[in-house]
């Protein structure tokens, strides 16, 4: 009997350990691998075949206006263009067999180029109380700010005072200034609505992108450069133009001197304003492919004349209601021109300015590290006036708002017939 059972006793005792080993705890799985690192939003191929939407749509005379007198510095971006009379030769590469040719229309006869934005004209009337009424607006709060603040080199500190950090103002002032515009009827979104980036990327993902030779302690700071100048950037500007596509893009800003020390900052006593419109490339921006495309988008969809004219609206109500005196460049030291003899707007190759494929209205009012902003940057964002400094004043945070909406609200009104 005994030995007729063995069989069945040693099959029980295989399941029986097969159960204790199936019911132990498992080790977890092991994590999955990161995704693969993209570097789209890094660099960008031209596409050139996309510049015959553009044939015949603007004249030679209108082509040199605008890149002899607003998007180039010197004469040098002629070794890229060969400009005859019915047409622009465009050297697509360091070969100069490699040419794009782009059609002038007759004199007077230029046609509406293809783009996604609409200018006051195309949208038409609207109601007085609402002169934005069907304006698709993208608010972009300039920078990260939170836990990146550091690392974007946009933070500072005085002993004993709260931290400075541009991306979490320009935040703020986005989230006061949205409900002011659809108020005015516009349509708003924010490129980014907290303190995170909107690229994917981080700059550990993008430390193989460091160019070879760079030093090991230097691979962690160009890595962190990649990505908050420019794959953060990119990415903005990829859901600006495929995702919101706006009729205008408002990057919000908040300026600053050399404060030297950021743990112990240098306060200046003067504040300034000025306006940023695209244009102003060097030689050396004009000989680089993706540049050169971008600017020639920018060019033929005249998106110049549009940031042109909102930029001296808003700088007319920003100067009304601050009295900030302007920002100047100093000619032949530094990468900017002005703008209709405006000492409010000046046109500088900017990332994010080149890359959106809109008209730009591009702020930089205050001065974060003057003695007088400081101050009213501490003393937080607030309804009505207190006294900040001696004086009776709004929150600079409301204060930004409110002349952005002013500003805006006033070039629409004036652009659009009501109904």
């Amino acid at each position: 009997m005994r030995v007729r059972s063995l069989p069945l006793l040693i099959v029980c005792s295989i399941g029986l350990f097969a159960l204790i080993l199936w019911l132990r705890p498992r080790d977890p799985a092991p994590p999955a691998p990161p995704p693969p690192t993209s570097t789209a939003d890094l660099f960008s191929t031209p596409n050139w075949l996309e510049l015959n939407d553009y044939q015949s749509t603007i004249s030679r005379a209108s082509f040199l206006r605008l890149i002899d007198g607003t998007f180039t510095l010197t004469p040098a971006w002629r070794e890229w263009f060969e400009v005859g009379t019915d047409e622009v030769k465009i050297r697509t590469s360091r070969d100069p067999a490699d040419i794009f040719r782009l059609r002038f229309a007759p004199e007077g006869l230029e046609s509406p180029p293809p783009r996604f934005w609409r200018s006051p004209s195309q949208l038409g009337p609207a109601p007085a109380d609402r002169p934005l009424e069907g304006l698709k607006v993208a608010i972009d709060p300039g920078h990260i700010g939170g836990s990146w603040a550091k690392m974007e080199e946009r933070w500072f500190q005085i002993s004993g005072s709260q931290p400075v950090e541009e991306g979490t103002m320009t935040l703020r002032v986005a989230q006061l200034l949205k409900p002011q515009l659809e108020a005015l009827g516009a349509t708003v979104t924010l490129v980014r609505d907290k303190l995170e980036p909107v690229t994917e990327l981080r700059p550990e993902m993008l430390r193989s992108q460091v160019s070879t030779g760079t030093s090991p302690g230097n691979i962690a700071k160009q890595a962190e450069l990649l990505f908050y100048r420019k794959a953060e950037i990119r990415a903005r500007a990829k859901r600006v133009n495929e995702t919101i596509q706006p009729d205008l893009t408002l990057c919000l800003h908040f300026n600053a001197d050399a404060w030297g020390n950021p743990a112990s900052p240098t306060l200046v006593p003067a504040n300034h304003f000025h306006m940023i419109l695209n244009g102003g490339y060097t030689g050396e921006e004009v000989s680089r492919p993706d540049e050169r495309h971008d600017l020639l988008l920018k060019l033929l969809q005249g998106i110049h004349d549009e940031e042109a004219a909102i930029a001296t609206s808003a700088a007319s109500a920003f100067v009304e209601r601050t009295a900030m005196p302007p920002y100047l460049y100093t000619p032949g030291l530094s990468s900017a021109r002005d703008v209709d003899a405006n000492p409010y707007l000046w046109a500088r190759n900017l990332l994010a300015n080149r890359l959106y494929r809109c008209p730009v209205a591009y702020y930089e009012p205050y001065v974060m590290n003057s003695q007088e902003d400081h101050t009213r940057i501490q003393a937080g964002d607030y309804e009505g006036l207190r006294d900040v400094a001696g004086k009776l004043r709004p929150s600079i945070f409301r204060e930004y708002a409110d002349c952005v909406a002013l500003g805006l609200e006033r070039y629409y009104r004036a652009h659009r017939p009501a109904r």
